[in-house]
């Protein structure tokens, strides 16, 4: 009698937790509902969003198995059985159910609540705007749209130092912003002897302005048929440059490096391209720049340099290189 007792009241309280369950779907449903929602206003976040759906299905599975043992009496041991297969599809679709993340996947660092249930890449801020430069320049050309008083545009000629040190570069700006891609073949890499524009009479290597509508990966591949016909593919970025000009200009440069092109070089009206040995690149012929940063570019490091300019002459250099990891 006693055994049948306990029995009773297992099945009883296992009933009350079904009921309980169903009786809070619908709000659990509402949450991830409203979650999917708060999704459409972060941008890049269309996996996430997916995903907010394959949990809701997955919990209106669940539901239906619970309702229907409720309503037809069946064993209270199917319940189980409706658990596990939730679970399997779960573990099935698990990258697409789960692809949120606590942590950036780069730096480690605790991720916001916007980043968690948004942002496809589970990357921080910081390190969204290092493996999307061009996103980042976009950014702050915004920032100097709303804030013009700290750009340098906004500076008089008499107010730009001669060092980098005196300047703020925290709320510096960039007027312009564009890329510098070379092009590598065994042991040579392409240059141009620059026809017209900034740096007219000096070599450089392929660049120009990054257009509002395109990465700075797309900038640089176009720019590099602009000005030599070349197509190349799959340029790699390898570090930033800051230029501040006495004259209130003030750029941004991203440098590429490519090593697979089409096609034949072709003199253009902007620029004549020529092949040269990498051990004999004419840096006395180049910005004067070039020489302290592009050795290191050549030897696989990352770095980013800020420089103060008089026209084509240099005043001031500060160049720090990203420390490898070596773990």
């Amino acid at each position: 009698m006693k055994s049948l007792t306990n029995e009773v009241l297992h099945y009883t309280l296992f009933v009350m937790i079904l009921e309980t369950i169903e009786q809070y779907y619908t709000w659990a449903l509402i949450a991830i509902l409203l979650l999917n929602f708060s999704q459409r206003k972060i941008p890049n976040s269309q996996k996430k969003r997916f995903a907010t759906i394959y949990l809701a299905a997955l919990l209106l599975i669940f539901e239906v198995g619970v309702v229907t043992i409720l309503t037809r009496g069946w064993p209270q041991k199917l319940a189980f059985l409706d658990l596990a297969i939730c679970a399997a599809l779960f573990y099935f679709f698990r990258e697409k159910a789960w692809p949120f993340r606590f942590h950036c996947v780069n730096c480690n660092e605790k991720l916001d609540m916007n980043h968690i249930i948004g942002h496809d890449d589970n990357l921080c801020q910081k390190c969204y705007y290092e493996a999307h430069p061009e996103e980042a320049a976009k950014e702050e050309e915004k920032n100097k749209k709303l804030e013009p008083e700290q750009s340098s545009e906004t500076l008089g000629l008499q107010d730009i130092p001669d060092t980098v040190s005196e300047i703020d570069w925290d709320i510096w700006e960039p007027r312009e912003v564009c890329v510098i891609t070379y092009l590598f073949e065994n042991d040579q890499v392409l240059l141009i002897d620059k026809k017209r524009g900034l740096g007219t009479g000096l070599v450089n290597a392929p660049g120009g302005h990054i257009e509002l509508d395109e990465t700075a990966k797309e900038a640089a591949i176009r720019e590099f048929k602009e000005e030599t016909e070349l197509d190349i593919t799959d340029p790699i970025m390898a570090g930033r440059l800051d230029f501040q000009f006495k004259d209130s200009l003030s750029e941004r440069a991203y440098v590429f490096f490519a090593h697979t092109y089409r096609g034949t070089p072709k003199e253009t009206e902007e620029a004549r391209p020529f092949w040269c040995p990498v051990s004999e690149i004419p840096y006395e012929k180049m910005w004067e720049d070039d020489q302290y940063w592009l050795p290191l570019a050549l030897e696989g490091k990352k770095f980013e340099g800020r420089f103060i300019f008089d026209d084509q002459k240099m005043l001031d250099k500060s160049i720090t290189v990203e420390e490898e990891d070596n773990e």
